[in-house]
């Protein structure tokens, strides 16, 4: 019996350097990575926050992960992984071409000396869309910092700016053959690129855009607490696709890199949540979502070169140092008390994403390292040799991230501020949702207001049986009287 047509050699389809294996795990790591954003972290905003900021929250996600993608495959991606313009950042170009695209997937400007060009075994698509989830939770997580007051317009003009004036330059530099890749900077899947871009840009973007409302900064409680889990879960097991895609191979890297991010993730919140035990004598659920949180993050540049005993031991440290500065430090420094950052990404993100990356430079195990990197005989401080100059790069590499992502963004959102504001008017900060968006999460009345419905929309008048006049923030399309 002959073959079914997908699984015959020699198919137009099927190149000989395709490995089938390796392009269905990339496929599916990258819509794991897809989904920690949509709807992971779409989720995990809109319950987080106040009831008033659920819908303003999400649809920052939602519009960012839209908007990078567009942005990604017109002139992004190619900044970031395709030839050199300066040795910090790549040409930018199309990235739709049907010939480009059904290629073999390669990155060539990791070519250097001795070192071979890599080129991987499924096509340039995959690779592709890989790194654009990657760049869209990027945009997302910094969102964690301004949400509650960020003008929507100003945040609509930020992403595309952002992206292609920070996001790209830590990618080729780090990724896609710049000057810190063929230095031997380790930053396995993402902790500099992603978290420590991220959280600092976030922070800086805290301070330019100013605080919250006194009365949002003094009490902002979870408008959904078991739906904030449901979007920390899906963070969580999306991970998976996040740390196991990185070697763009499922080979047993991809294995080692799966089991040591759960592990350091399953021991940051245990230590999170024992040191909120001891310090504030109950367990907190949000304290538990951080301390997960902080785990991924920390375990995210070494994911694949360190041993799973040493996952256990950045799991401490990313369940314990970050926990201290967020509810120890936090509340003695005036610099972090002056800057709004809603969530906490500085903590979450910047800290543990450095000390993650400067984890690595001393736990990276040679033979591990030699799996992935592509500088010969890299290892961490612990394991000798060269094991302390890897450790002064993870370092420099730290440095150049922060410089480049406070002076970036800082650029930006002075000049977006020259055409608008980056703060919302204290009348939608006062109101929230119903005055940005015309449209609120719930059909629900709490926080101490009483109903009424002419400031939900019509269709509330079903239940009631009653007439109804649109409120002055809803736009027409949910503003149609109904008689009955």
């Amino acid at each position: 019996m002959a073959a079914p047509i997908a699984y015959q050699e020699h198919l137009p389809a099927v190149p000989g350097w395709l490995n089938k294996g390796d392009n269905a795990w990339q496929m599916t790591a990258s819509t794991l990575v897809g989904l920690q954003s949509m709807p992971g972290l779409v989720i995990l905003y809109a319950s987080i926050v106040k009831k008033k900021w659920a819908v303003n929250s999400a649809f920052m996600a939602l519009y960012a992960f839209a908007a990078v993608l567009i942005c990604w495959v017109l002139v992004c991606y190619r900044m970031a992984f395709g030839d050199e313009l300066l040795p910090f950042w790549g040409k930018g170009g199309l990235a739709l071409a049907q010939n480009y695209l059904i290629a073999r997937a390669q990155v060539p400007e990791s070519a250097h000396g001795k070192t071979p060009k890599n080129e991987l075994f499924f096509p340039m698509a995959s690779l592709v869309y890989f790194q654009f989830t990657f760049a869209a939770i990027t945009l997302i997580l910094l969102a964690g910092s301004v949400l509650g007051r960020m003008n929507i317009r100003a945040w609509m003009a930020f992403v595309p700016l952002w992206l292609v004036f920070s996001y790209t330059v830590g990618a080729f530099s780090l990724w896609g053959g710049g000057f810190l890749f063929h230095w031997g900077v380790i930053d396995y899947s993402g902790g500099y690129v992603i978290h420590l871009s991220s959280g600092i840009a976030g922070f800086t973007a805290a301070y330019w855009v100013g605080p919250r409302l006194r009365s949002d900064r003094e009490r902002f409680p979870p408008n959904n607490v078991l739906l904030m889990l449901a979007g920390a879960g899906l963070l969580w097991m999306g991970w998976s696709g996040f740390n196991g895609g990185a070697p763009y191979a499922a080979n047993i890297d991809a294995s080692i890199a799966v089991l040591n991010t759960n592990i350091c993730a399953a021991t940051s919140l245990l230590v999170w949540t024992s040191l909120d035990v001891v310090y504030f004598k109950k367990p907190s659920v949000i304290g538990a979502v951080q301390g997960m949180i902080t785990g991924l993050v920390c375990i995210t540049p070494g994911a694949g070169v360190v041993q799973s005993w040493a996952a256990i031991v950045m799991g401490l440290l990313s369940g314990s140092i970050p926990w201290f500065t967020m509810m120890i430090l936090h509340k003695k420094s005036t610099l972090l008390q002056k800057v709004d950052d809603t969530l906490g990404v500085f903590h979450t993100h910047a800290v543990a994403g450095l000390l993650g990356g400067l984890l690595t430079g001393l736990l990276a195990e040679p033979a591990l390292s030699d799996l992935i990197l592509v500088v010969p005989n890299s290892r961490g401080a612990f394991y000798g040799g060269s094991g302390g100059i890897q450790f002064l790069k993870q370092l420099v590499a730290a440095l150049f991230v922060i410089g480049w992502n406070v002076v970036s963004t800082t650029a930006i959102l002075l000049a977006i501020r020259l055409f608008m504001p980056l703060r919302m008017p204290e009348e939608e900060l006062a109101i929230g949702d119903d005055a940005v968006h015309g449209e609120e999460a719930y059909a629900l009345w709490g926080d101490g207001e009483k109903y009424d419905p002419t400031r939900h929309g019509n269709w509330h008048a079903l239940s009631y049986g009653e007439q109804t006049v649109p409120s002055g923030f809803v736009n027409g399309a949910r503003g149609v009287t109904i008689n009955l």
